[in-house]
Parts: C-alpha cells; sequence; structure tokens
C-alpha cells in the first residue's frame, strides 16, 4: 500500500494541475482572510498613513479587474508556451523525456503563480462594494465610509501580486528556452543520475552483491499490467521475517510485469491469499517508468539520446559526447560504491529479501556496452568514449571494475576500427594503445 500511495504522489507531483490548485486554493483563503480583516477595520490604519494614497471602488475595480484579466490570459499563454516546449522536447530527444518536463518545478510554479493571483483578484474584486451598496448594510459599520468599501489591506496585497508575478512571467520566458537547450536536458539528466547514486549507494568501496544461490519457491504473481515503479523493500523485509520467509525478487524497479508473472518466489509453501496480497501490494505498478529506484532509467535515458543523436536522420555527434561524458561520469561514480550495501538493506548477508543482481557489469551493460555500436561509428564519439572508459577506469575501485572497462574500451576500439575508415582506425588504435600503456603504468 506504501508503494502505490508514493507512486501516486510521484505521479501528482508530475501533473500540471497539483500546483495550480494547491496555489487557487491558497489565493482564496488568502482572500478570505484579508477581506474580513477590512471588514472589521483592523486595515483602518493604512488609510492614515501619508504614503499610501486609498483607493476608492472606482479605481479598486479597474486595478481588480485589469489584474484578474491578464493573469487568466498571461496563464494560458504560459500553458500554451509550456504545451509547445515539451512537444518539441518530446518529438526532438524523445518521448521518454516527457516526464522530465511535465516534473519541471519551474513551469509548474509559474503557471500556479499566475492561476492564484487570478483567484485572490477575482475573490477581492467581488468585496469593493460602492457607496450606494455600503450603505444599504452589504458592509457593517467598521468598515464603512463615504466613499463605500475598499479592501485597502486586499488591494496592497493584490498589487504586491501583481509585482511578483511580472517577475515569475520574466523568468519564465527565460526558463522555457533554456530548459529546452539539449545540454540543460542532459546535465538534469545526469545530475539526478549522479544525486540517484548516491542516495541508493551510500557506502564507498570496490564490493559489488554477493552471487547467492537464490531460494526456489511458490511465485507469487502480478494481479496487473505495467511497470514496476517503485518497490518497498522494508515492508518485504518485515513480512519475510515476521513470516520467516525467504523472499527472491524475479523483478526490479523498471521492469514489465502482467498477469501471472512472478514478482517474487516465497519458500517452498504455498501463501495464504492475505500474504499473497500483502508482499503484492509492496509493489507500485504503473503505466510509465520513474527514477525514483530505477537508475536504469536514467542510464536509458542517457543511451537514447546519444543513439538518436548518431542516427543518420539526425548525424549530431556532439549532443552524443555530452550524453558520454555524464554517462562517464555516471560509471565511474558507481564503479567507487558498495553496490551490495543499499539503503534498505545495509549490506546484512542475512537479510531474507534477495533483490536481482546489480553489480558494476550490469550498470556497465546498460550505458556503455548498449551505446557501443552506436559509438563506434563515428569517429568523434568513439575517441570520446574511450577517454571516458579510461578515466573512469582511472577513478574506480577494484581491480575487476577496473577490467571490465579496460575490456570494453577495448571492444570498442575493436568495432570502432572494423567499421571507421583506415585513417581514423589507425587513429584509434593509437588512442587505445595510449589508453592501455598509461593504466598499465598507473597500476
Amino acid at each position: 500500500m506504501l508503494a502505490t500511495l508514493r507512486s501516486n504522489w510521484l505521479s501528482v507531483r508530475a501533473s500540471y494541475w497539483f500546483y495550480p490548485a494547491l496555489f487557487a486554493l491558497g489565493g482564496l483563503l488568502l482572500a478570505l482572510v484579508l477581506v474580513h480583516l477590512d471588514r472589521i477595520g483592523a486595515s483602518r490604519w493604512l488609510s492614515e498613513t501619508n504614503w499610501i494614497i486609498p483607493a476608492r471602488p472606482e479605481g479598486a475595480n479597474n486595478i481588480l479587474t485589469v489584474l484578474s484579466g491578464s493573469m487568466i490570459g498571461v496563464a494560458s499563454t504560459v500553458f500554451s508556451i509550456t504545451i509547445a516546449a515539451v512537444a518539441y522536447a518530446s518529438g526532438t530527444y524523445g518521448p521518454r523525456l516527457l516526464t522530465n518536463f511535465m516534473e519541471d518545478k519551474g513551469n509548474q510554479l509559474s503557471l500556479a503563480t499566475f492561476i492564484g493571483t487570478f483567484v485572490y483578484a477575482i475573490t477581492v474584486l467581488r468585496a469593493v462594494r460602492s457607496q450606494d451598496e455600503a450603505a444599504v448594510g452589504a458592509v457593517p459599520p467598521a468598515a464603512m465610509s463615504s466613499a463605500g468599501f475598499v479592501p485597502q489591506l486586499s488591494l496592497l496585497v493584490a498589487f504586491a501580486m501583481m509585482i511578483v508575478a511580472v517577475a515569475v512571467l520574466v523568468y519564465f520566458l527565460h526558463h522555457i528556452p533554456a530548459s529546452i537547450r539539449i545540454n540543460t536536458v542532459l546535465q538534469n539528466i545526469g545530475e539526478r543520475l549522479l544525486r540517484e547514486i548516491d542516495g541508493r549507494f551510500e557506502e564507498c568501496g570496490d564490493r559489488d552483491p554477493p552471487v547467492r544461490p537464490l531460494p526456489s519457491g511458490t511465485p507469487v504473481p502480478a494481479s496487473e499490467s505495467g511497470y514496476v515503479r517503485l518497490i518497498e523493500f522494508t515492508t518485504l523485509v518485515e513480512l519475510a521475517r515476521k513470516h520467516e520467509l525467504l523472499l527472491a525478487l524475479k523483478v526490479r524497479p523498471g521492469d514489465f510485469v502482467y498477469p501471472g508473472v512472478p514478482l517474487v518466489l516465497a519458500g517452498e509453501r504455498q501463501l495464504p491469499d492475505h500474504l499473497a496480497r500483502s508482499v503484492r501490494e509492496a509493489f507500485a505498478i504503473g503505466g510509465s517508468r520513474t527514477s525514483e529506484q530505477d537508475l536504469e532509467f536514467s542510464i536509458d535515458e542517457l543511451v537514447e539520446i546519444a543513439l538518436r543523436a548518431l542516427s543518420p536522420g539526425i548525424n549530431d555527434p556532439f549532443t552524443a559526447i555530452t550524453a558520454i561524458h555524464w554517462l562517464g561520469a555516471a560509471t565511474a561514480e558507481i564503479g567507487r560504491r558498495r553496490l551490495d550495501m543499499e539503503k534498505w538493506n545495509r549490506g546484512d548477508p542475512d537479510c531474507p529479501v534477495f533483490p536481482p543482481t546489480s553489480d558494476f557489469a550490469h550498470f556497465l551493460q546498460r550505458g556503455f556496452v548498449a551505446a557501443r555500436n552506436a559509438v563506434a561509428s563515428n569517429r568523434l564519439t568513439a575517441l570520446v568514449a574511450l577517454d571516458a572508459l579510461a578515466t573512469a577506469a582511472r577513478q574506480v575501485l577494484g581491480s575487476h571494475r577496473r577490467r571490465l572497462l579496460v575490456r570494453e574500451a577495448g571492444m570498442l576500439a575493436d568495432l570502432a576500427i572494423t567499421m571507421l575508415p583506415d585513417p581514423d582506425a589507425d587513429e584509434i588504435r593509437r588512442r587505445h594503445a595510449a589508453i592501455l600503456a598509461e593504466l598499465d603504468e598507473a597500476a
């Protein structure tokens, strides 16, 4: 159940309705509170100050009408620009990157600011009363004046919100073109991937998950179709220890399942229905992948951008080079972490939950190995990839990880030599030989 709630919360935060709805409610409540303060005379001191000129009903009506009309117009324009930017980015960089732009807090909060200001202005506008309306008892005596009722404090706050909205509009007009630049897109993906690595594998070291014989047992199949978005590992550990089970996970976050596909193998005995249901509830399944627990999702995004950039229809090796740089940084970071110790198990050798093996070779396979064929087809990207692998090999901990990187560099060089013309192939040979000599000397 917690996994489903967390998954739903991630979906809500990635939507364009949550923050606008929240700001609209906040604008409504703020307007009601401030109008009430004006009605009971708590803001009378504003009319007695020399540096604020009190507004009259007609002027207040004009200000609030213009403010509310302009805010809803700007909100519509902002939404249209955002949709156009999202459509361009998803078509250019790949549809899987649509989630990145949907989760962009700059776009969400900009739209929310205009919606909240609109609701606030409309709510305050309905409280403004002319002299004739005030005279018939629509306004309490404490707030009455010869000019009618104008909520001066509410109007002052509306003016301040207008200034904030103008500043947000300027920010938005800068943010949109900056956010769809490919370097910015890759930077956001790369930095998110590095944060996820740091959050999942907190300890430095060179140990990979141990190869343990997985317990066989009765499968607990999925009951719905979709991608595994989240797994509540702590819940599975508690269930396993409480009922003396060994749970061998057959899927990891990001895998696609459907009814009948086993999620876990749960010991030799058949699980009761309520216990099997509790195990299933630890898996949140949805229609798309998320980066919350799925490191492979961010790696796949970098690989996808590199592959699309190197396709014959686009032929943009410099975008692929930037993706390779971030992929190299992530590979080096993973190579410095203890992959046998995650936050949920703390490296406990007696943990009753056995996740699928995610060793260094697995992450290397999802990254550089997946992009090898396309990278080897271009001289520039092949040279940059060789340098990235060599740099990572110098930084990773453990000789076995270094050997994997050196072997991948060799396979990349061999493939590039067969795919490129002789002058480029000779340069690949020289660069690979220089890298091997440097790594041997450093070792």
